[in-house]
């Protein structure tokens, strides 16, 4: 099959974060099936353009075997909303304009993931154009996460959005979602067909976790980075307003006479911020690390306690599975869970780790001291995970049940 994915947040081959998309395509690559990404020129937590973009409205690069479309978006994209409005629409916009007249060829079907949302109106209108069935990919249930967080305020804002939702969820051929909650959400609450809907959720990327534990010293590793004595907390991902992460600062602050250390790696528009926070607050045991490289990511996990996945505590995250917890279960570290909801239940379901109420600073400083009077969890809740992630989240097999999916809507 030949597919097209408009992925506005496509990761380059040494961008940090999650990988999800960039692991599927060389899965579906390597079994003989052609890709083609068309892809922003901005990393969602990146503050400005790669310098090979600049100046520049189209790229074509290569990625193992995969071709990659890198179209504008604009520099706007993290000045506040209006700046972030305007990134989602100038890569709707470019988006478009490469799909419809810079790639060339026949394709089976075009994959859309979000968010953005509005990335599903230059799906929707190639899907037309090229006459080929589109599927609809919902990684975040948005308009709602964006109310919920105070992103997105303005009324008409808001209807326009819901409005777009639905036009786009009539439109697609198949709907995937991450979560059993975005599943339960679209049947119930937004009126879409059972059959319309799949679950293929996120997985954990086990193939690079043992790569790099093939040949990693964590007593090395530990002492280079000044770990060593630490009961150290690893945090990978956004530092964004939907992350709230001041609630890490204030556990920090009440552990501050143990030898928890809290790491967190990443970037984001609240990262200088919360850096300022953590000065005037005085805390001294939560370092900030930039943004590095998958593979050193997950040196960073194994050379951890724990991982932490937090969210700000509003409802619709509820319905979110924490893309890091996967990576935290293929490195067989517990999970500090602080997302209430299918999250929760995913850990305590694996038996691997132990949820936290999202900004409770006295109940993360409860939770972590019991860790630390009972070592011997650390590794039998890392085991646990491992293993259930095994069972029900191996990326390959995922990637082969949607695979299969798209190919049943083709023929």
């Amino acid at each position: 099959m030949r597919i097209l994915l408009l992925h506005q947040y496509f990761l380059e081959d040494d961008d940090p974060g999650g990988s999800r998309w960039n692991e599927m395509t060389k899965t579906w690559t390597s079994q003989g099936h052609e890709v083609t990404v068309i892809a922003g020129m901005m990393h969602y937590n990146g503050l400005s353009k790669r310098d090979e973009y600049k100046n520049k409205y189209f790229v074509k690069k290569k990625q193992g075997n995969v071709d990659v479309y890198r179209t504008h978006v604009s520099e706007s994209y993290n000045n506040g909303f209006l700046g972030r409005l305007w990134g989602y629409f100038s890569f709707m916009f470019s988006s478009l304009w490469a799909g419809l007249f810079k790639v060339g060829g026949k394709f089976d079907a075009v994959v859309v993931t979000s968010p953005p949302l509005f990335v599903g109106g230059s799906g929707y209108l190639i899907s037309r154009f090229k006459r080929i069935p589109m599927i609809f990919e919902i990684r975040d249930l948005w308009p709602e996460s964006a109310i919920d967080t105070g992103v997105l305020t303005n009324k008409w804002i808001i209807k326009l959005a819901y409005w777009f939702e639905a036009f786009i969820y009539k439109k697609a051929r198949l709907i995937n979602v991450l979560t059993p909650a975005f599943f339960k959400t679209l049947n119930e609450k937004k009126g879409v067909s059972e059959k319309k809907l799949i679950m293929i959720p996120n997985a954990a990327d086990f193939s690079l976790s043992e790569e790099v534990l093939e040949s990693f010293d964590r007593k090395l590793f530990r002492k280079e980075h000044g770990l060593e004595g630490y009961f150290v907390i690893t945090y990978v991902g956004a530092h964004g307003v939907a992350n709230h992460l001041e609630q890490i600062l204030d556990a920090g602050k009440k552990l501050e006479d143990t030898k928890v250390l809290f790491l967190l790696i990443g970037q984001g528009m609240e990262k200088e911020r919360l850096k300022q926070k953590a000065v005037n607050m005085e805390v001294k045991n939560v370092v900030f690390l930039d943004p590095v490289p998958k593979k050193e990511v997950f040196k960073y996990i194994l050379a951890s306690e724990m991982g932490a996945s937090v969210l700000k505590k509003v409802d619709t995250f509820k319905t979110v599975y924490s893309n890091k917890s996967f990576d935290y279960f293929s490195c067989k570290k517990p999970i500090l869970m602080a997302i209430d909801g299918v999250s929760r239940e995913l850990v305590e379901d694996a038996q691997a780790g132990t949820y936290v109420e999202p900004e409770n600073a006295e109940e993360y400083d409860r939770i972590i001291r019991m860790y630390l009077d009972e070592p011997l969890r650390l590794k039998e809740e890392g085991e646990n995970g491992y293993q259930y992630a095994k069972m029900n989240f191996d990326r390959e097999i995922l990637a082969n049940k949607y695979l299969e999916a798209i190919k049943k809507i083709v023929n």
